[in-house]
């Protein structure tokens, strides 16, 4: 009987395995029937990585000249769609729109901003919808936007004389921006500024930390690594640092709620607008205290940094361009009328302003791969076949110096803008610098006034030049490597009263 069970058994097992063989066959072949768009050679286990490099929205272009406007790479072993046209931007953020509308859970955004309970980085449904909501009317709407012109106007002024009392010596302009900003939004947010040292140093981790790439975001097999490296550790340090402050900034509201001390004329800032949600309980929306602070999170990533580094870029192209400069300030001037400052009722007299603005944030968009996108279910996209759960980025600085849209597409030239419907809202796909569709940014007006107040005022006040009579072909323009393209160098100018 035994040989015969054993010749039985391998029986058994060989037909088995042939089954095996058969349906993972026919899987392959199934999925082998797929048109999916088309990829760049990878190597094993680091995908397309290698080909990525330190600045991957240049990168990525490069690789879209030779597969094609829309391609999918592979971020370790993580599959990646990238849209380098404006063709296909349109199509994922307006045609397919519900299908990716999604955010990948990356474990260094989801560490920092609570389990993702912000608006940037939270997963779409309900709660994203009813934060934003919330955030859109009580604090974005264009009737609370314009009650914060007093803090924009102030900041403003205070950043002007800091820059004055250098009289004539070398300034770090990229510093009293990333200060202007910050002050800005401390006090919209939490109600005062904080110019101590701590803070600052606690801001620059913030962003410092969002830049990184985990090694588990790419191989979310081997997450392991990010403990090993310290990666982790540094991150969990950072978020409590934060939690602490954030704590702290609550309790001073809620302690002050219970001295009454809210006038009913005083502006509230974001703290107070959500705690009285958190209190009504409207629409039986759950705003922990976990939500409030990844909220207000949101608001120093997208409202300060990026701000700070469109009004960096916007001051080095006027230097590099003087005929540009003074057409600008003669544009200014003649709005200002001899009055000490500008204030915003002036800004939409300001054509040219705009204009050279929407050419800088071309050139120089903060965020040149926007936010990544997660496809919710199997979708048809230029005919190819995408998975659901495929993440997603558009190279919105490679479409906006598409040469088939725009002519001399590398130069600096505002005018291109004059009398042109193109704007920044989401709407014109070949220029989204503050991304669009249900994801873009909700904060567009609110930084758009602070960066046309603090521009206008800065080449209306001073004369900007490079210091030890350097010409403007030497000011460097090189890039720094990061999620926000910053100035390599910071931008140091000599400001020379005008009057």
């Amino acid at each position: 009987m035994l040989p015969f069970v054993e010749t039985s058994h391998f029986i058994f097992s060989f037909f088995i395995l042939i089954i095996s063989l058969f349906l993972l066959w026919i899987f392959q072949n199934s999925r082998t029937k797929k048109n999916l768009p088309p990829s760049p050679w990878k190597l094993p286990l680091i995908g397309n990585l290698h080909q990525l490099r330190l600045s991957p929205h240049r990168s990525l272009l490069n690789l879209a000249k030779k597969h094609g406007p829309l391609m999918l790479v592979h971020a370790g072993s993580v599959p990646m769609l990238v849209a380098s046209s404006a063709e296909v931007a349109q199509k994922i953020l307006k045609t397919h729109d519900v299908v990716f509308c999604n955010r990948p859970i990356l474990k260094i955004p989801n560490r920092i901003f609570y389990g993702s309970k912000d608006i940037a980085f939270s997963q779409y449904g309900e709660h994203w919808r009813q934060v934003k909501s919330i955030v859109m009317v009580r604090l974005l709407g264009n009737k609370r936007v314009q009650s914060f012109q007093q803090v924009r106007e102030e900041e403003t002024t205070i950043m002007i004389n800091n820059i004055g009392d250098s009289r004539g010596s070398l300034i770090n302009l990229s510093e009293c921006f990333i200060s202007l900003t910050n002050n800005i939004v401390s006090r919209v947010v939490l109600g005062k500024t904080y110019r101590n040292i701590r803070f600052k140093k606690l801001m620059e981790k913030f962003i410092d930390i969002l830049g990184v790439i985990s090694v588990g975001s790419c191989f979310p097999s081997l997450s392991w690594i990010d403990r090993l490296s310290g990666l982790q550790r540094t991150t969990d340090e950072v978020a409590k640092e934060f939690d602490d402050f954030l704590e702290g900034v609550l309790q001073e509201h809620l302690n002050k709620r219970k001295g009454n001390f809210i006038g009913g004329d005083e502006v509230q800032d974001l703290v107070d607008i959500l705690l009285d949600v958190q209190k009504e309980n409207a629409g039986n929306v759950v705003i922990d205290n976990d939500t409030i602070k990844a909220v207000i999170l949101d608001n120093f990533s997208a409202g300060t940094d990026t701000v700070s580094t469109t009004i960096e870029w916007t001051i080095s192209e006027l230097v590099r361009h003087p005929c540009v400069m003074i057409k600008l300030q003669q544009e200014v001037t003649e709005i200002a009328n001899g009055r000490s400052m500008i204030s915003e009722e002036d800004l939409d007299k300001m054509k040219y302003l705009k204009a050279v603005i929407k050419e800088s944030l071309r050139l120089h968009i903060p965020l040149p791969l926007l936010i990544q996108r997660e496809s919710t279910q199997d979708v048809k996209l230029m005919g190819y076949d995408i998975q659901a759960g495929t993440r997603v980025v558009i190279n919105a600085w490679a479409v906006a110096r598409d040469p088939s849209l725009w002519e001399e597409a590398e130069l600096f030239k505002p005018e291109r803008f004059l009398n042109s419907p193109i704007d920044y809202k989401g709407f014109h796909y070949e220029f989204t610098p503050f991304g669009g569709g249900r994801r873009g940014c909700p904060g567009i007006q609110f930084s758009v006034a602070i960066i046309e107040l603090a521009i206008a005022n800065l080449v209306y006040k001073f004369d900007l030049a490079l210091p030890n009579g350097k010409g403007v072909e030497e000011l460097d323009m090189s890039e720094s490597n990061g999620i926000t393209t910053h100035r390599k160098i910071h931008l140091e100018l000599v400001a020379t009263p005008r009057f």
